[in-house]
C-alpha cells in the first residue's frame, strides 16, 4: 500500500466513523477533540461559595487576604499519539500486522483531529525513540503527521513503554489529548501511565491479534520473540499451555482495563486485521 492509498483508505474510514456518530449523537462529533483542559488566568478576591480548592495559598499567605484562582477554558486542544512500534507488534495474520492496525487507527484519528484540533504530534517508540514530531498547527502539519506514521519502520525490536511514556510527559508541558497504542505486553509502566491520566486527557488503545490468545494445536513448535529475538519450542497441543496463553491474555486486558477505569481513562480493545471502526465509535460516544 503506498502512501496516497493509505490516506484514501483512512478517508473513508473516518467518514464512516464521522455518519455514525453524527446519526448517533446529533452532530456531536467535533466536541471529542475540542479542548478540555483549564488554564489559569487571572486572581480575585475569595467569594463565600467559592471552591476552596482554587485557593492560592501562595499570594493568600502575603496577608492581604484570601485569594482564588481564576481559569479559562483552553481552546485549542493539542492531540498526541504514543505508538508502540516495538517487536511484538509485527505479530499478525494475513499481511495485516498490529503495527498496522495502530497506523491505520492513529491516521482515522489524525485525520480527524487535522478537521477539529489546535496542534497535532506524536512519538513512536521501541527501546529507544524512533520518531517525534513536535505538535503542530495546520493541515499542513496534519498530513506530515499521517506521512511519518505511515512510514514509519522501527530500526530496533526492544520495548520500553515507561520510557515512552516519560518522554510524551516531558513534551506535553499543557493539558493534551494522549492517545497511548500499544499491546502493553511489557512491564513497569503502570505509574507514568497513571501520571499521564492525571495530568492530561487520556485514551488508551489496546490492540492484540487473535493467535497471541488463541493458538492452534499444532503440537511441539518453535514460537519466535520478535522482541528478544529468542525461539522457544512449545508444546501447542497441551491444553494446560494453551489455557495458561489465554488467561495471561484476559487477566492482563482485565487489569489495563479496570486501571483505566481508576484513573477515569478511556480504553478501547482492538483486534489486528479486523474492523475497528464500530470501537472508534462507541469511544467516541461515550466521550462525548
Amino acid at each position: 500500500m503506498d502512501i496516497r492509498s493509505f490516506l484514501s483508505h483512512i478517508v473513508q474510514l473516518e467518514i464512516r466513523i464521522r455518519k455514525a456518530i453524527n446519526t448517533q449523537m446529533h452532530g456531536n462529533f467535533s466536541s471529542v477533540f475540542k479542548g478540555s483542559g483549564l488554564e489559569f488566568s487571572d486572581l480575585r478576591q475569595y467569594h463565600y461559595g467559592d471552591d476552596v480548592r482554587h485557593i492560592d495559598w501562595n499570594t493568600t499567605a502575603k496577608g492581604h487576604g484570601t485569594f482564588v484562582k481564576l481559569f479559562k477554558e483552553e481552546k485549542e486542544q493539542t492531540v498526541f499519539f504514543v505508538m508502540d512500534v516495538s517487536g511484538s507488534q509485527q505479530i499478525g495474520r494475513q499481511n495485516h500486522s498490529k503495527l498496522q492496525t495502530l497506523k491505520e487507527v492513529a491516521g482515522v484519528l489524525a485525520f480527524s483531529a487535522i478537521q477539529e484540533a489546535g496542534h497535532i504530534g506524536f512519538c513512536c517508540y521501541s527501546d529507544k525513540n524512533e520518531k517525534y514530531m513536535a505538535p503542530g498547527a495546520g493541515k499542513k502539519h496534519g498530513y506530515r503527521v499521517i506521512t511519518e506514521l505511515f512510514k514509519m519502520q522501527p530500526e530496533n525490536s526492544g520495548t520500553n513503554l515507561r520510557a515512552a511514556l516519560l518522554f510524551a510527559m516531558q513534551c506535553l508541558k499543557r493539558k493534551s489529548l494522549v492517545f497511548v497504542l500499544s499491546d502493553f505486553i511489557d512491564e513497569g509502566y503502570e505509574d507514568l501511565l497513571k501520571a499521564i491520566a492525571k495530568k492530561h486527557d487520556l485514551v488508551v488503545v489496546h490492540v492484540q491479534d487473535a493467535l497471541e490468545s488463541k493458538l492452534p494445536a499444532m503440537g511441539i513448535v518453535p514460537i519466535y520473540d520478535p522482541e528478544n529475538r529468542k525461539t522457544t519450542w512449545v508444546n501447542t497441543s497441551a491444553k494446560s499451555f494453551r489455557n495458561f496463553v489465554e488467561k495471561e491474555i484476559i487477566d492482563k486486558k482485565a487489569a489495563l482495563i479496570t486501571l483505566c477505569k481508576q484513573w477515569q481513562a478511556s480504553h478501547i480493545y482492538i483486534q489486528a486485521g479486523e474492523d475497528f471502526v464500530p470501537a472508534l465509535v462507541k469511544l467516541f460516544r461515550v466521550r462525548s
